[in-house]
């Protein structure tokens, strides 16, 4: 046995993979070049990320892709053109064609239909128009996770989650049913996205204790309004600007001196955009 090819290994040589396609959406995506970002032959590698992730290379870009231009369309006035281009598309129609399949509907449509919209149209009216989200406020127990820091767009942040995972795994600290969550600290509309600080972080079996660069934080502890979002994770904008901007100020609580955080509750790799499953916690004073 070769023990430089172990589990963990492979985790951690994936991971450069999948972090270096977080950084590089934008450009062409070569196979062998992935193989050497991997260090592992052109002719398996694949075939190793598949087996360990439980979808092909090309689904991760693909999904990546169109995840980070759901966010461009729901929260900028970029151009589809433009926006093909930022994630990786060679021309509109290509990148119309996979981002239909994905979520149902075209580009246009997404970012003049998509749930965002209705969020948004609740702030602006004082209304709450949307139905099918609700806040419920409860205590919620304080969770003990080990993650990595994140400094740029948070809808980026899934680079984070995977580096997050990797070590977690290579410490012996990864198992099934590890909660996802993350803590945003700053305000989006008030910060620039290259200076937006965040973690993310899986939550620790009992009593463990991780080792660098993983670092040790907690979330919970106190009483939150729990918001379910359903969608996309680029319409959780325009989620945080109705739970702030109409729900808060009419609800009678007071925020507390902490930042807000999320937990996804389902994966993205095997779950259409419009099913997945993410909590946002305010803590409330």
């Amino acid at each position: 046995m070769n023990k430089s090819h172990s589990w963990t290994d492979y985790q951690e040589r994936l991971s450069r993979v999948t972090a270096y396609i977080h950084d590089h959406l934008a450009e062409e995506l070569d196979l062998n070049r992935l193989a050497e970002v991997a260090h592992l032959s052109p002719f398996h590698w694949h075939r190793v990320y598949q087996a360990l992730y439980g979808e092909t290379i090309a689904a991760t870009v693909r999904r990546l892709r169109l995840a980070r231009a759901s966010g461009y369309l729901a929260n900028t006035l970029l151009a589809v053109e433009q926006v093909a281009r930022k994630c990786g598309y060679p021309n509109a129609q290509s990148f119309t064609r996979a981002f239909s399949t994905a979520y149902g509907m075209s580009p246009t449509r997404y970012r003049t239909e998509g749930a965002h919209v209705a969020f948004r149209q609740a702030q602006r009216h004082g209304v709450a128009v949307v139905t099918t989200y609700t806040v419920e406020v409860r205590h919620v127990p304080a969770v003990q996770l080990a993650g990595i820091a994140h400094r740029g767009p948070y809808m980026q942040v899934g680079r984070a989650f995977e580096v997050a995972f990797t070590r977690m795994a290579a410490q012996g600290l990864a198992r099934p049913g590890m909660r996802w969550m993350a803590v945003y600290d700053d305000d989006p509309f008030a910060v620039p996205e290259a200076q937006l600080h965040s973690r993310a972080g899986l939550s620790l079996p009992p009593g463990a204790v991780p080792q660098p660069p993983l670092e040790p934080f907690t979330l919970g502890g106190g009483r939150c309004a729990v918001l379910r979002h359903q969608g996309p994770y680029a319409t959780m904008r325009a989620a945080y600007q109705w739970l702030y901007g109409h729900w808060l100020v009419q609800s009678g609580y007071e925020a507390a001196n902490s930042p807000v955080f999320e937990e996804y509750l389902n994966n993205p790799r095997d779950t259409a955009p419009d099913q997945l499953l993410s909590d946002i916690y305010l803590p409330l004073a």
